[in-house]
């Protein structure tokens, strides 16, 4: 039987580490689809209450007189998603130092998007929250949900040049960047300066690995694990640390790439000359070749690039699915759920995600092409950055994420923040699709 699958037929020859990247985003979406109407699902049908009821269980560690108690819904979003700001860390230093936004000419274009699709969202939520319940939630629709946004383009295959995917990716990538520095300067209510001088400490320590060369991985992860504990306990966001921890790990090669080459054929020109045994095995002489050619490409890798690569999997099938499960449930009384969406926090997000946007996107990025301050996407149209302005509307896992944190003690404005976030993501989404699929004009 063959199954349709777009997504995996245009990455079959994958090679270099963007195309991972691209392909773990879109498997990213494709689940993140299927566990938000799952989430929808259950808590709207008669298991809501088993389904809430399993994510407040308490779950709790303790070490003589000493404990850590949270919820498994608390353990998921500061927990499980420090790995994920941790992967989205890597990402930001890998577009830094070697990617898109490594060229200051390539990556004004998607800087100064990025930035006006930050500032104007913000500005429309707070026309219409501003002296609100709600106006602590401007930072809600500033964020662009990159696994939607790239799967959208993705999907669209042929039909969008390959240098839109990139402008979107580096955009949506200084996009988390601005997210995360909103968490950390404006959602922290109280900070506890003793944790926090020594979650500092810790990244310190981590900075000095660094520079020591160290590329082992187990040091890394003992002393970020105690600056995550530290983090949490000083009352800033502990997912930051996982941004933080990023930053550290070294993104240059233990050994200069040059002799790789070299070293590699002198090894493969001793491993051949073995005889193949009868049964097909190799002998222990050849074994240890193998190891030490393993070796060598162990060490003109980095363990930065390493970590993004294998963090990708789990990120993708295990954490973003649980926080899209525990945190997109949301019990939809039909009957009320236009007065929902009237609310001054549902219709400043969707205002924020959709209008503020396509004005941020679309708008500077017009401006700075006119103006030649930056260039159009090679191969790419107005037209397509207009339908890709859209796709940035598309806030989900971040802005649930930030909405968690702005409205923290009021269920109710979540539940309208959770309304206006799935209300404009989905039209973002679908209209984005659409647009660049039959309306937008290709470069002939």
């Amino acid at each position: 039987m063959k199954i349709y699958a777009p997504w995996e037929k245009a990455f079959r020859r994958i090679a270099t580490p963007f195309e991972h990247f691209i392909h773990a985003q879109t498997t990213t979406g494709l689940i993140l689809v299927f566990m938000t109407i799952l989430a929808l699902i259950l808590a709207n049908s008669t298991l809501s209450e088993s389904y809430l009821h399993f994510f407040h269980v308490n779950i709790d560690f303790n070490v003589g007189s000493w404990a850590l108690s949270h919820s498994l819904h608390h353990w998921i979003n500061d927990g499980l998603m420090a790995i994920f700001f941790f992967l989205i860390g890597l990402e930001i230093k890998r577009e830094i130092t070697a990617g898109e936004l490594s060229n200051l000419k390539v990556a004004m274009l998607p800087i100064l998007a990025a930035i006006g699709g930050m500032v104007f969202p913000a500005v429309i939520y707070l026309y219409f929250n501003t002296g609100a319940q709600g106006a602590n939630g401007w930072g809600i629709p500033m964020a662009t949900d990159i696994a939607f946004a790239i799967s959208a383009l993705v999907l669209l295959g042929k039909r969008v040049p390959t240098a839109l995917v990139t402008f979107l990716v580096a955009l949506a990538i200084v996009d988390d960047l601005g997210a995360v520095l909103v968490i950390a300067l404006f959602y922290t209510e109280t900070i506890n300066m003793l944790p926090l001088g020594l979650a500092g400490a810790m990244f310190f320590i981590m900075i000095v690995l660094n520079r020591f060369g160290i590329h082992a991985i187990l040091p890394y992860f003992v002393v970020g694990l105690f600056m995550w504990f530290f983090m949490l306990e000083s009352g800033v966001h502990a997912t930051i640390a996982g941004v933080l921890a990023a930053l550290t790990i070294p993104s240059k090669p233990k050994r200069a790439p040059a002799s790789f080459s070299k070293d590699t054929k002198n090894l493969i020109e001793e491993y051949e000359k073995y005889p193949i045994q009868e049964n097909h095995m190799i002998d222990e002489n050849q074994k240890a070749i193998l190891l030490n050619i393993k070796d060598k490409i162990d060490e003109i890798g980095t363990p930065a690039a390493r970590l993004e690569h294998s963090l990708h999997l789990p990120v993708a099938l295990i954490i973003i699915p649980l926080f899209a499960l525990a945190n997109a449930g949301i019990a939809i009384d039909f009957s009320s759920i236009g007065s929902t969406v009237l609310q001054p926090v549902s219709i400043g997000i969707i205002a924020g995600l959709v209008l503020g946007k396509v004005i941020g996107i679309f708008g500077i990025s017009w401006l700075a092409i006119k103006l030649k301050i930056a260039q159009l996407p090679s191969g790419s149209t107005m037209s397509q950055i207009f339908g890709v302005s859209f796709l940035g509307g598309i806030g989900f896992t971040m802005s649930i994420f930030v909405a968690d944190l702005a409205f923290i003690n009021s269920p109710e404005l979540i539940f309208q923040a959770k309304v206006g976030i799935l209300c404009a993501s989905l039209f973002a989404g679908l209209f984005g699709f659409f647009w660049l699929k039959y309306i937008a004009k290709k470069v002939s």
